[in-house]
């Protein structure tokens, strides 16, 4: 069978281009994703199961066995079907050369970075973003190939991450401008001109990957860098977090509170008041207020996070 246009995808992010896709431009003809028993050896945030999309829009839905795509009923599949164009969202792993030698126009995904590619390569990239308190994210898509985030840049759209953003908010500009790039890409695709840009005068640099463990806060850090991870890690990723003696204290919501009361009688770290089940902490450089969080027992004044 003959796939014009599918779309890749794990999270409810993939769910929501698909949507706008086949609702404002043009039928998606087909859905990959993974099944749910590949989250037993793969960890991804916020995972949406998409056969719903069967139900809701007649959309036809493969589930592979590996979210690397390299099971033997996917490498069926793909030799018994043809194959146009494919957009990626949400899919978080390399997709082998295999499959996408498949697509005879190509398979389109997203990578930004505060500068341009091949600068910021690698993983989380709106993560670390955050997390290194840059105000600019630039969102490139971009034709894969066998390597990761090659700059193979089709367009470009920027927008700014200001300190009220957390990931989720961010998460919603990412969005809005991945949109606008899929318009762009697949009236291109319609017109039979898809031109690509593969010079660039950058320079490579790496996100690392990242892991629930690295949400773990530090209170020897300044207030902006604590901040910044905060933000950087919340819902739908694991979140950020400290310890209270022998508990973990999850870190939701929190932001700057005040850098010239003077708390030089309280620790780092240390719960210094209690407003409305909110968290007054004081930090190295000024004070964190903790609006929401998650913790087993009931937090006091006096408690040590650390």
């Amino acid at each position: 069978m003959k796939y014009k246009l599918a779309v890749f995808g794990v999270k409810d992010t993939s769910e929501n281009i698909v949507e706008f896709i086949h609702n404002n431009i043009c039928q998606v003809d087909l859905v990959i994703t993974i099944n749910s028993e590949v989250l037993k050896n793969n960890q991804v945030s916020g995972f949406k199961g998409l056969s719903v999309l069967t139900d809701r829009y007649g959309i036809p839905v493969f589930e592979a066995d590996s979210y690397f795509l390299t099971d033997e009923k996917t490498r069926a599949f793909m030799e018994e079907n043809t194959f146009e164009i494919a957009v990626s969202m949400g899919w978080q792993r390399l997709i082998p050369k295999y499959v996408l030698d498949r697509f005879e126009y190509g398979v389109y995904g997203f990578h930004g970075n505060s500068g341009y590619l091949p600068f910021g390569r690698g993983r989380s990239p709106l993560n670390w973003s955050m997390i290194l308190g840059d105000t600019r994210f630039n969102l490139n898509l971009f034709r894969y190939d066998e390597k990761a985030d090659s700059p193979n840049v089709f367009a470009t759209e920027m927008f700014s991450i200001t300190p009220h953003d957390n990931i989720r908010t961010a998460q919603y500009k990412n969005m809005i401008c991945s949109k606008n790039l899929i318009r762009k890409l697949l009236r291109a695709y319609q017109e039979g001109n898809i031109t690509v840009r593969t010079k660039s005068k950058d320079f490579d640099s790496w996100y690392g990957k990242r892991t629930a463990a690295d949400g773990k806060i530090d209170f020897h850090e300044r207030t902006r860098t604590i901040y910044n991870l905060i933000r950087g890690v919340s819902e739908p990723f694991p979140g950020a977090f400290a310890k209270c003696g022998d508990q973990t204290v999850r870190i939701w919501e929190a932001h700057p509170f005040d850098e010239m009361i003077d708390f030089s009688a309280y620790r780092p770290g240390e719960i210094v008041d209690i407003f409305d089940g909110k968290l007054v902490v004081r930090t190295v450089d000024g004070s964190l207020l903790v609006d929401r969080y998650e913790c087993e027992r009931k937090l006091a004044t006096g408690d040590l996070l650390e």
